[in-house]
């Protein structure tokens, strides 16, 4: 069978003005139609990237063939009054290029437990993933699994005597027939050496955030006299070289200390933090980390980088968990500590950041929906998963 093509706009993506790939061209069906399944509290991502999806194919023959009124298919996962549950597909999967979207970090999920409602913990929505995929039985073309935030990231490598979660789910998911992860901004991309033979594939939202930022403040440029980059710890230097490097920025960083004799709700706490870069005075200053959760390391560092007279500190994040609420963010906004959160709808955001005036939020769907598109008939996806030439177009298009 002959291999499908696809207008090559959609990888290179030359302009702003291109990004959106004419399917006018693509005629021809895939030997495996796209479906996607949604697992509880996956719902509204998935319908933004299934809208996504219809938009892309509307105007190709393809999608008039079809008449794809979605590519949803309808699921549940319900439970027993004991807490058991089950994984139902209301529809055929067989033959399928299925997508099913996790969101681990959901905890805006309950269900009734002996009287109390439970939300759902990372662990219960795995659990509720692989009872999707037994639900499949086998029968689709091929299962990719889209799962933003990795389950058990956190829990990347062993130190001592430790669990290895995140290279366990990995390697369950290769057994029950996963051919292919699509994730983002891993805590430790190197967890993929635990299934060599399955497909691991780690976007970032560099583009999206930094389109954010310039968008909700066209004041601030992406050049070096006004604006650095800062590395919150050595752990996210390799995010923040790229942020820099791409943009021809200079390069900070603040150094953890920490107390490694103490434990404290599973981590070592910080003893303090040591600043090594160049002078911030009078600079706007960009700060990106993977997730902020409780957000007391970030808020002490943007108060450190305040008290050396930077002029506007940005805190960025692909995940934005905030365990413990907004209240000391709203706080620490009104004093001028900061002056935004950029983040993603990767993953469950609890309903009162939305309405926070520091909180600016990328969607994310349009560029999964152009990842599906291209993994759907067997195309590279090398150039969606670097984003620098997006990102030098965009800052041609700033300074034009």
């Amino acid at each position: 069978m002959s291999r499908q093509k696809i207008f090559v706009i959609l990888f290179l993506q030359p302009t702003e003005a291109q990004m959106t790939p004419d399917f006018s061209v693509y005629t021809e069906t895939p030997s495996a139609p796209i479906a996607l399944i949604a697992t509880p509290g996956a719902e509204e991502l998935a319908q933004l990237i299934d809208k996504r999806l219809i938009s892309l194919f509307s105007e190709s023959h393809l999608g008039k063939k079809l008449h794809k009124d979605t590519f949803i298919l309808k699921s549940d996962c319900p439970r027993f009054t004991n807490g058991d549950a089950k994984g139902i597909i209301y529809e055929t999967v067989r033959g399928k290029d299925l997508y099913i979207i996790c969101d681990p970090g959901n905890h805006g999920v309950t269900y009734p437990f002996f009287g109390k409602e439970i939300p759902l913990t990372p662990d219960e929505h795995f659990q509720n993933l692989k009872r999707i995929i037994c639900a499949c039985t086998g029968k689709p073309a091929r299962i990719t699994v889209i799962m933003p935030m990795l389950y058990g990231g956190r829990q990347h490598r062993r130190s001592a005597r430790e669990s290895l979660d995140c290279a366990q789910m990995l390697q369950e998911l290769q057994s029950m027939g996963v051919t292919d992860i699509i994730t983002f901004d891993a805590h430790d991309p190197r967890v993929q050496n635990s299934v060599p033979f399955m497909g691991f594939d780690n976007y970032f939202a560099h583009y999206q955030i930094l389109k954010c930022l310039t968008r909700r403040f066209p004041e601030v440029k992406l050049q070096k006299d006004s604006l650095m980059v800062i590395s919150p710890d050595e752990g996210a230097m390799t995010r923040n070289v790229f942020y820099a490097s791409v943009l021809g920025l200079d390069l900070g960083m603040f150094y953890k200390r920490r107390d490694y004799s103490t434990i404290i709700n599973g981590r070592n706490p910080i003893v303090a933090h040591e600043y090594i870069g160049a002078n911030v005075e009078g600079m706007n200053v960009f700060v990106a980390d993977d997730m902020i959760a409780t957000g007391d390391s970030i808020l002490k560092l943007a108060k450190e980088i305040k008290e050396k007279g930077a002029k506007k500190v940005f805190l960025a994040a692909t995940f934005s968990l905030f365990t413990e609420g907004v209240e000391k963010f709203n706080k620490a906004y009104e004093e001028g500590i900061f002056d935004a959160v950029l983040s993603t709808n990767l993953t469950y955001r609890i309903p009162e950041l939305k309405e926070c005036e520091w909180f600016v939020e990328a969607d994310l769907s349009k560029y999964i929906s152009y990842i599906i598109a291209a993994a759907n008939v067997n195309e590279s996806v090398a150039n969606l998963l670097d984003p620098s030439q997006k990102i030098r177009e965009l800052v041609e298009t700033l300074n034009g």
